[in-house]
């Protein structure tokens, strides 16, 4: 029943507001798709400067997972649609906001279920009857070492709350458990000490299906192919090659999980393919990472395609223009006295385009720019993205 309350939104959006939590360089491209429309904005995060925030009309640094802080800044700006873009989110307020009559979007209750990997995996597996790799859940160490005994080694041990890959590892002998177990300690949220081991699957590729639920229905553009890095993504190319028969299973998969979870928006479906089969593994009810490349790819982006399903517009066709690939810049070190150097050559690279996030500061393994190619085959595009990237560099104007 979450698509009645959109009811209202249908029409004009000059006269709307909707509050961004979250401002990095995905949601400063969803705040340019709602400017486009005629949106007022608003960006929030934790800290200042941040790239959404270099674009929207206003701007609010606040502690997020702070429940008193989200609920006055929500409750002075009185959005008409709060839209959650990160996982670090105190989501319990958002659930009372939304029972209150505000708009989360798609719904709070799948912005708080999409960042409990527990609570995420029962729902694909336990209740949608979804292909998942094997999992057990551990509260302590030894908990951990009875669940790695079940799954078997190799397996992945991740905390169940965490963003972009932090505290996830390979635990491939009974000697990797207690250096796992500290990972995932350093990298979950809070305070928590409860982890999920999951069964390592021998796959052959992972892809995003990005799905749009809108007032048109529900829609997929076609899969993005990925490499991650300890959690993170390096590169992506779209179109994946995939057999017909993948594709329809991965669309089957993408569309009972995004259905359970309701609501108007784009969603990340991430999924592994082995050679006979494709397996679920997580989703983000937002614009991913990994779907930067439709800035050059698709007739809409992630980003037009999200903000058009919030508002409540039609998705008439989703339409691949031109075969494509990213490739993230990364830094590796903290500083706040740094530039970009390189872009002119990698402009020079055919087909290619690059953008800059213009974050405050760096850290190590953060990303701060993409370089986005295309081409007549995804290969060529993968090396001319790579090629560009690699053009340009993080330096530090304080060495």
């Amino acid at each position: 029943m979450i698509e009645l309350k959109y009811e209202y939104l249908m029409g004009e959006a000059d006269s709307m507001k909707v509050l961004l939590l979250g401002s990095g360089e995905l949601g400063k491209e969803v705040i340019i798709e709602a400017q486009r429309l005629g949106v007022q904005t608003v960006a929030v995060d934790r800290y200042a400067d941040a790239p959404a925030m270099q674009v929207a009309h206003r701007s609010h640094v606040i502690n997020m997972l702070d429940g008193e802080q989200l609920r006055a800044i929500i409750e002075q700006e009185k959005p008409d649609l709060i839209v959650p873009e990160v996982e670090a989110i105190q989501t319990q307020v958002l659930v009372e906001l939304e029972q209150e009559g505000h708009v989360v979007v798609p719904t709070a209750s799948a912005t708080k279920l999409t960042m409990d990997r527990e609570g995420i995996r029962r729902l694909a597996n336990e209740q949608l009857g979804l292909p998942t790799a094997g999992y057990e859940f551990a509260d302590s160490y030894e908990e951990l070492k009875e669940a790695v005994a079940k799954i078997g080694t190799p397996c992945v041990i991740k905390p169940l709350m965490s963003s972009s890959g932090k505290g996830q590892s390979l635990c491939r002998s009974e000697e990797d458990i207690e250096s796992s177990w500290k990972i995932a300690l350093d990298g979950a949220r809070g305070k928590s000490t409860r982890v999920i081991v999951e069964e390592f699957i021998d796959f052959e590729s992972e892809i995003t299906l990005l799905t749009v639920r809108s007032s048109s229905g529900t829609s997929f553009c076609p899969p993005i192919g990925h490499i991650q890095k300890d959690g993170d993504y390096i590169e992506s190319w779209q179109p994946h090659q995939m057999s017909e028969e993948q594709i329809i299973e991965a669309q089957d998969i993408a569309k009972k999980i995004t259905d359970a979870l309701g609501g108007y928006g784009l969603f990340g479906v991430e999924l592994f393919l082995t050679k006979d089969k494709v397996f679920f593994s997580e989703v983000s009810p937002r614009p991913h990472d990994t779907g930067m490349v439709t800035l050059v790819t698709q007739n809409l982006s992630e980003f037009a395609l999200h903000v058009r399903a919030i508002l409540g517009y039609p998705i008439t066709e989703i339409t691949l223009q031109s075969n494509g690939a990213s490739h993230v810049v990364k830094a590796w070190e903290e500083s706040d006295n740094y530039q970009i150097t390189g872009v002119k050559e990698a402009l020079a690279v055919p087909h290619t385009q690059v953008r800059l996030f213009g974050k405050p500061e760096t850290k190590v393994g953060r990303r701060m720019a993409v370089a986005l190619s295309v081409s007549s085959d995804t290969d060529s595009a993968r090396e001319l993205a790579k090629e560009a990237a690699e053009k340009m560099k993080v330096l530090y104007n304080d060495k």
